[in-house]
């Protein structure tokens, strides 16, 4: 699955009306109409690009995650494939994590709107999330940080579980506290979770004395 580069720019349209639409009203109560109206076209140019709207929100769903994806992967090149101060480096990496959530507004609103609504979410389309986003996340972090152990900065037997901790320690707080960005974050409060988040984990898995 791509991102929205690239698309017509009526399907464009249509999917940023429905990030909109479900994000404002939820996956049960939008409807087709509404996203027509929203996007500016008609019902039945919707179903040319999408067979229903399950079909439709699963996409935008999907799509929104690999945009995030793609945005965190820039991040990690940036700041974790080359290493001057690994605990600098790890809190930097983090906080630009923490401000991407905020880049996002209609992706994570949708997101919002999934967890609420979860249990009345046709099956294939929460597995397809699930698999596209919060799933895959440390596995995605997991070779940075093995690179890094490689070379005798961080000790860990399992790199997934290491970044699945990381995880935990520096984003999850931030979204929790945040209602995924629904809520504003200072700065200063968010690189201070970050901060305590990165230490917590190198006293887990820092190597000490370790040159930088």
């Amino acid at each position: 699955m791509t991102g929205s580069h690239g698309m017509p720019e009526k399907r464009r349209a249509i999917a940023a009306a429905a990030r909109v639409v479900f994000g404002r009203e939820g996956y049960t109560r939008a409807s087709v109409d509404a996203i027509a109206t929203e996007a500016g076209v008609s019902k039945r140019t919707i179903y040319n690009h999408f067979a229903d709207k399950e079909e439709l929100f699963r996409a935008v769903t999907i799509e929104g995650a690999d945009e995030v994806t793609e945005t965190i992967n820039t991040l990690m090149e940036r700041h974790l494939r080359k290493i001057l101060d690994l605990q600098e480096d790890l809190i930097a990496f983090g906080v630009d994590r923490v401000r991407a959530i905020y880049e996002f507004p209609e992706h994570y609103a949708l997101v919002r709107a999934l967890q609420a609504e979860v249990t009345r979410l046709p099956e294939q389309t929460l597995e397809a999330w699930t698999a596209a986003g919060p799933a895959t996340a440390h596995q995605r972090l997991a070779p940075y940080l093995q690179a890094i152990a490689d070379r005798g900065l961080l000790a860990f037997e399992d790199a997934n579980k290491a970044a699945n901790h990381f995880n935990l320690l520096t984003v999850t707080d931030v979204l929790q506290r945040t209602y995924y960005g629904a809520l504003p974050l200072a700065e200063s409060a968010a690189r201070e979770i970050v901060t305590d988040g990165v230490r917590a984990f190198l006293r887990l898995y820092g190597v000490q004395n370790s040159a930088k």
